[in-house]
């Protein structure tokens, strides 16, 4: 890797430079030896970023709560106060969205007896200064935001709050460690009491070089320094931060890389060098990196390799001078002027002669070697570093050839002629697959904490305008309970005769009297049409310990001019396939029982005769609204000469789908269908079934309560995007509690919100996509695959792109966001109808506790990956007193149907026995 460069003199490699070769090649470290470090580096990241890792790592990983970079918007005026060192600056700093940036600032000396004295004295001090800087701009009446760049290691809690761990560069004030030093600084001039500022945000230098560079260039998320101090930090994924909250989005991690060896785990690359600038230190035994790479260090490693080079007769004719002798006589920036390829040698003669000694021409070259094996190996440690931090991204992002944008500043970095030369060859070699940019930063911790507080006011006021917007969908459990209450008193007024004609939520009585106990065998056929598949199912229902339910089946497609001509087309296609299925099935000539699963509205008058109440769906058959279904199939059946179907029941999905888990679970007696619809069913006491005579017993209702809210009792809970939704939908002002629950909208619902985020300017840069204006183009499957947890932020960002949306992380999160509010809701609106459902049971029984399953299907409750959940855990709040299971149904529609029609069965034979 980095190379001493030991050139003869006058052609002549003589052996006192090969002496002086040997003393400095521990400097020069080898490619593997750099691997070493750089895997090193990854290994304490991953451990800095856990809570409870098995081994503490020397990296203090510390997250800062800068959870963007800039988007160019940024904007308006703020004060900065950068405090990092014997002085201390104070800026005012106006931000324009062109990229440009307005700086006037003053420099202030901080005494040294202030530097070592208490912590009220420092932030006094601080305070007194910035009370000047602003009286002298009649600024005190104005308060601006500040941002405060405070270049020591500390731990945030937010944004503005950060714990200093502890003082470093020469600081020793009392009483600042373990404190917060935002809070000292308010307290410091709320003393003074003559002007406020807002501080919004406290800002690592390295972190303000990110964003001072991320001003210029978006894709910066990498900040460097390389001057009196080393330090890097990056955006990384808040998922694996397991400090944070959260697992969505990015956020700046401050990687404090200086104490990277303290455990010893550097002590082979380590010279004796080194262990004496590290004994001479104020930090005996800490910050090992730091001292093998920063500037504060570079030239007193330099001094101590000349002073043992002399004492060995290679240097200065074996003399050395009071001065070379004095600790830190010799500065990093004497090693700029040194390696200079034009001036190097009169530099080294001048600075050598001010220390006091007498240099030949020999010994110039020789200290311009030594200067250089230590500054090279100090690039190629920061190689190694950032080829680490590198490689993290990449992994983070799946794409281990990706590129990275790196800010830069440091004095170091900047004014050594060779130093970022260095750096980036060895970087080259240490993350061959990775393409790094760098960039100087233009004042990282003076417009870089500018720009960090600017993306905050942003983020903050871009956070009010997301939730006025996301409002309406967080539902307070005062508004769930508000839901639950009218669907129970919907439920009421569908069950009274009188009111039942105008209800919304129609208690649609189904003929079905009993749920499965077991005892139900025989073969039967089984039918399911509820959309444009339609299925013949072959159902052999037998004892459970000899395999209970085993089905055949086969599914058939219903052409457009098939759903959409006439009743009898329709249904004389239903019968073909019909036939067809019992011929391959050799089931011609066998008259078994059939269920009909009919998943579109009717009104049953028994159990094998239903009247079709309106057509869903898409299907718009003529003759067939207010006309009994099974009575069409039955003609059709004649019309083809297949007299072998015998129905016996009229089966909804819903009900179909309590049955089907009924079979498995005695206590099932609600069906609960989410998906393409929504809708429910229950066991209900006959005695409250008004519309039908007889009160003893129970009977199975189909609530059909899509309709829940179309006389208006939602109002004040539907959104103005549902209203949008539905007035362009195929039934405007129907189905309105459908359209805020089913997957057929809620798609729709989240692109109308993308919308109004977009025209605001908080997503995709403002610019919104023709194709995100076409209705209809976001299906609900993307909310399911956005809010996955196995679902990484690069492929939700597919998503949106073949949406034609140039999304940035921060976009991708907030569209999660959204999808995640509109399913919960979804899912929380669900569930208070479920929660009026098996209170209504558990007061019909006069029960103080009742336990009871729920059979569920629909691909939204089945394949959301938190829909489910959400449904359950509301149940639970909103009906404390019943202990409710939710089953999920197999083939509730077909296996449901042939169910009912085996118990439909089993209780005709039990009564014919009984007469």
């Amino acid at each position: 890797m980095a190379k001493v460069d030991m050139r003869p003199v006058d052609g002549v490699q003589c052996p006192t430079f090969e002496k002086v070769q040997r003393c400095l090649q521990p400097f020069c470290l080898s490619k593997k030896q750099l691997e070493h470090v750089r895997d090193l580096i990854l290994d304490d990241m991953e451990r800095g970023l856990k809570k409870d890792p098995p081994k503490k790592s020397t990296l203090k990983m510390l997250p800062t709560y800068v959870r963007s970079t800039p988007d160019g918007s940024e904007s308006g005026e703020f004060l900065v106060l950068d405090l990092g060192g014997g002085k201390f600056r104070i800026l005012k700093v106006k931000l324009e969205s062109c990229h440009r940036a307005e700086m006037q600032s003053e420099i202030y000396a901080i005494p040294e007896e202030i530097m070592i004295g208490t912590g009220q004295q420092l932030f006094d001090h601080v305070a007194e200064c910035l009370g000047h800087f602003l009286h002298q701009r009649n600024l005190k009446k104005t308060i601006l935001p500040l941002g405060f760049t405070f270049s020591f290691p500390c731990v945030q809690s937010k944004l503005d709050k950060s714990v200093l761990i502890s003082w470093t560069k020469g600081f020793h004030c009392s009483g600042v460690e373990g404190k917060d030093v935002v809070q000292l600084l308010k307290d410091a001039i709320h003393r003074r009491g003559d002007y406020k500022v807002d501080v919004v945000a406290i800002v690592n230098d390295t972190v303000g070089t990110m964003m001072s560079c991320g001003y210029q260039d978006h894709s910066c998320e990498v900040g460097l320094i390389v001057g009196t101090g080393s330090n890097v930090c990056y955006m990384e994924e808040i998922g694996n931060i397991e400090s944070v909250e959260g697992d969505e989005g990015k956020m700046c991690i401050n990687v404090e890389w200086g104490a990277l060896g303290d455990d010893g785990e550097l002590s082979d690359i380590q010279t004796e060098f080194d262990h004496q600038v590290d004994i001479t230190s104020i930090t005996h035994g800490k910050q090992c990196f730091d001292k093998m790479v920063s500037g504060m260090y570079m030239g007193e490693i330099v001094r101590m390799v000349l002073i043992k080079l002399a004492s060995q007769g290679l240097l200065f004719n074996g003399v050395t001078s009071p001065a070379l002798l004095t600790k830190r006589c010799f500065q990093t920036r004497d090693l700029s002027a040194i390696e200079d390829d034009h001036t190097g040698l009169d530099a080294a003669r001048q600075i050598l002669s001010l220390l006091g000694l007498k240099p030949s021409e020999q010994d110039c070259l020789m200290v311009q070697c030594v200067c250089g094996a230590v500054s090279a190996r100090s690039a190629s440690l920061c190689a190694a570093g950032l080829a680490a931090v590198a490689t993290r991204i990449l992994q983070n992002r799946q794409d281990p050839k990706g590129s990275v944008v790196v800010g830069v500043d440091g004095s170091v970095y900047k004014m050594h002629p060779k130093f970022s030369a260095h750096l980036q060859l060895a970087l080259k070699d240490l993350a061959p697959g990775c393409q790094v940019k760098f960039l100087l930063s233009e004042d990282g911790s003076g417009k870089g904490t500018a720009v960090v507080t600017a993306v905050a006011q942003r983020l903050a006021t871009q956070r009010l305008r997301i939730n006025e917007v996301l409002a309406p969908f967080n539902l307070s459990l005062e508004k769930l309970k508000e839901i639950q209450g009218r669907m129970r008193m919907e439920m009421d007024i569908g069950l009274r005769k009188q009111t039942q004609p105008t209800a919304s939520v129609k208690m649609l009585p189904t003929y079905v009297r009993a749920t499965p106990n077991g005892t139900e065998r025989g073969d039967f056929i089984a039918l399911d049409l509820g959309g444009t598949n339609f299925r013949v199912l072959f159902v052999h229902v037998g004892k459970k310990e000899e395999g209970g339910v085993q089905i055949v089946s086969k599914s058939f497609s219903l052409a457009q001019e098939v759903i959409q001509g006439t009743g009898v087309e329709l249904f004389d296609h239903i019968v073909d396939c019909i036939t067809e299925f019992q011929e391959e099935n050799d089931l011609r000539g066998r008259r078994l029982p059939l269920g009909f699963t009919f998943s579109f509205p009717c009104r049953q008058t028994s159990l094998d005769q239903g009247i079709l109440i309106t057509w869903t769906k898409g299907f718009s058959a003529s003759g067939c609204v207010g006309e009994d279904v099974v009575r069409l199939l039955r003609e059709a059946a004649i019309r083809k000469g297949n007299s072998d179907l015998m129905v016996v029941a009229l089966v909804n999905d819903t009900v179909g789908t309590m049955m089907s888990c009924g079979y498995d679970d005695p206590a099932c007696e609600i069906g609960l269908i989410v998906g393409t619809g929504t809708n429910a069913c229950y066991m209900e006491e006959m005695k409250n079934i008004e519309v039908l005579e007889g009160s003893d017993g129970l009977m199975c209702v189909n609530m059909e309560w899509g309709a829940f809210g179309d006389n208006g009792c939602l109002e004040n809970i539907i959104s103005d995007f549902d209203r949008d939704v539905d007035q362009f939908s195929i039934n405007p002002g129907k189905q309105k509690y459908e359209k805020m629950i089913s997957g057929m909208y809620l798609g729709e619902i989240v692109r109308q919100i993308l919308i109004v985020l977009t025209k605001s300017g908080i997503l995709f840069g403002g610019k919104i996509s023709e194709r995100l204006k076409t209705r209809d183009i976001f299906p609900t499957k993307f909310l399911s695959l956005i809010e996955s947890d196995t679902l990484g932020l690069v492929q939700v960002r597919s998503i949106l792109t073949d949406l034609g949306l140039r999304s940035t992380c921060d976009d991708t999160v907030l569209v999660k966001e959204v999808c995640t509010i509109v399913s919960k809701r979804a899912a929380q609106m669900c569930a208070a109808g479920i929660a009026a459902v098996v209170e209504k049971i558990r007061e019909n029984r006069g029960l103080d506790n009742l336990k009871t399953t729920v059979g569920v299907d629909g691909t939204l409750y089945k394949l959301h990956p938190h829909f489910a959940v959400n449904v359950q855990e509301t149940v639970k709040i909103l009906a404390p007193q019943c202990d409710v299971t939710f089953l999920r149904s197999d083939d509730g529609s077909g296996k449901g149907a042939a169910l009912i029609t085996a118990v439909a069965c089993r209780i005709a034979g039990a009564e014919a026995r009984a007469a």
